[in-house]
């Protein structure tokens, strides 16, 4: 099987559990409707809570997020693979996993992924995020097979760090994720930039359901969820509102694409030479 129908859903999570909940049901359903076989939700699809305290306090155990029953439902009622996004859950010693998650058609929990790379930026405007304040970083990359190929796990930050995504296909995705919650200034200026450049570099699929619109405290998310082939084409852009895009994947693209330009396999060791003359200054 190398063909199969990815859906990206985009959602404006507030910062409101129960609320959420029924919304994103809904567009799961209406993923399912367009026939997607792969239903990808974005970063905190749950909980959008700026305030570091009040999220501590709104955020469940694993074994008591409510969102998780459901996609185990919604997986096993329509026979799709959901990649539900990420769950803010207690890890214990106060701190919270940013977790994303993969359910099976049987709704069985098939991989889950702790993001590595915290958020800890000052973009300058007043605007400045700390996620490792609060969020206790992951240490291990997730690569877990679908009926289609391999999917590498990974959660919007990550998207910066190019090496991961090279670790990750090499060591055989050749599909892609990064959901996220891109803030509007970064999005406009980085989204679709990142994302095109991962799939190029790697010769993979990418699949990134973004969360779109306004939030508690003013804050505001990009949106623009996206399905971008391995020669980096844009198959799907999700715009700024709610709703769901989907794309048919041919897998065979990744085989071509890859041998066209086997990048993957081009690694070379090398040294970083000193200079030997001080900066500004001419040799004699």
């Amino acid at each position: 099987m190398s063909t199969f129908t990815a859906a990206c859903i985009q959602n404006n999570a507030q910062n409101n559990i129960a609320d959420n909940l029924p919304i994103v049901r809904d567009l799961i359903r209406e993923a399912v409707s367009l026939k997607a076989d792969f239903i990808a939700l974005p970063e905190c699809v749950s909980l959008m809570e700026p305030d570091n305290e009040a999220l501590r306090a709104k955020v469940p155990e694993e074994k008591d997020h409510p969102f998780i029953p459901m996609y185990e439902e919604e997986a096993k009622a329509s026979g799709a693979w959901i990649l539900g996004g990420t769950l803010a859950v207690r890890v214990g010693d106060g701190r919270i996993a940013n977790r994303l998650y993969l359910f099976n058609p049987t709704g069985q929990i098939a991989a889950t992924y702790d993001k590595i790379h915290m958020f800890d930026v000052d973009l300058g405007a007043g605007v400045s995020y700390k996620e490792s304040a609060t969020y206790a970083p992951g240490n291990q990359a997730v690569v877990t097979p679908l009926p289609w190929g391999n999917l590498g796990m990974s959660i919007c930050y990550d998207i910066r760090f190019a090496y991961l995504y090279r670790a990750l296909a090499q060591a055989g995705a050749n599909i892609l994720c990064a959901p996220a919650a891109f803030t509007k200034i970064t999005g406009e200026a980085h989204w679709h930039i990142l994302q095109r450049a991962r799939a190029i570099e790697t010769g993979s699929f990418v699949i990134s359901p973004g969360l779109c619109g306004s939030h508690a405290e003013g804050k505001e998310t990009f949106g623009h969820s996206v399905i971008i082939d391995p020669w980096g084409e844009v198959l799907a852009d999700g715009g700024p509102d709610v709703g769901v895009i989907t794309a048919e994947i041919d897998m065979t693209k990744v085989t071509e694409t890859r041998g066209k330009v086997p990048a993957l396999t081009h690694d070379r060791d090398f040294e970083i030479a000193a200079a030997e003359i001080a900066a500004g200054k001419a040799a004699e």
